[in-house]
Parts: structure tokens; sequence; C-alpha cells
């Protein structure tokens, strides 16, 4: 008798290696997002792509709040050419981070995707911040 696991057999070695690869190339998770920002790692800029109200009830510690919506070529001038963006929502249930990506990656941006979203991140045992954000956006520098 075969499982459901192995009814459909696994792909060759060589295409499992393409298809890991590209999509690690799409995506990070909570864990490598939380250990950057603890160890000051700044060579990302990670975007809550939720609306103000959401952000300030709980955040990722040094998320910059911008609305997909609000993801503009003008607005993304502000930080410097090269910069890999990072999106993140509410979570699995939530395309908003999929949809800041998509207008991220339309401006020929550097861009992946923090699968799990707010959900991972407390998931993984992390703290939220609370608060809005204070004044305007101010762009955080991408390490070079």
């Amino acid at each position: 008798m075969t499982s459901n696991v192995a009814l459909v057999p696994a792909a060759a070695s060589a295409e499992a290696l393409v298809h890991f690869s590209r999509k690690l190339g799409f995506e990070t998770d909570c864990w490598d997002v939380h250990d950057a920002l603890s160890r000051a790692v700044n060579d990302f800029v990670l975007l809550d792509v939720r609306s103000p109200t959401l952000y300030a009830e709980g955040h990722v510690p040094g998320a910059i709040n911008l609305p997909h919506g609000k993801i503009t070529a003008r607005k993304m001038t502000e930080w410097p050419d090269g910069t890999l963006f990072v999106t993140y929502c509410a979570g699995p249930h939530c395309n908003g981070a999929d949809k800041g990506a998509l207008r991220l990656a339309q401006l020929g941006l550097p861009v992946k995707l923090m699968i799990g979203g707010v959900t991972g991140w407390l998931d993984e045992g992390f703290v939220l911040a609370t608060g809005e954000a204070v004044g305007d956006l101010a762009p955080r520098q991408a390490a070079e």
C-alpha cells in the first residue's frame, strides 16, 4: 500500500535543486529576519504593508509601515538603488505581502516576502512592537 505522500513520486534531485533555490530567492522566514535585526545587520528594509491601524496594534520591531497600495515609484526613490525590501502582512491567510512584493517587483526593485507574517513571527515566540510610526516614513539605509 502506498501513502498519499509517496503516491506522486518526488521530483528528480536536479529539479528539486532548481525549485528550492528559486524559492529561496523569493522568500525569507521570520527566524532569519529576527536574527538579522537582533544582530543589527541592516542589509534589507522590512516593510509592514498593512494599514497604519494594524501596524500600530502590533508590528515587527524595526519595520516601516508602508501599505502596499502606497508603494509607488516616487516613494521608493527615498531608498538607495539596489536596496532589498522584505514585505510582510498578517500571515498566511493574507496576501498583502504578495501585493506589496508584486508592486516592488513591477518597479524593478529587489524584494523577498517574509513567510508567515505577523502570525509566523508570534509562532516563533518573538514579540511585536506597538504604536504608530512617528512622523513621516524615514528611509532606513541598507548596508552596502
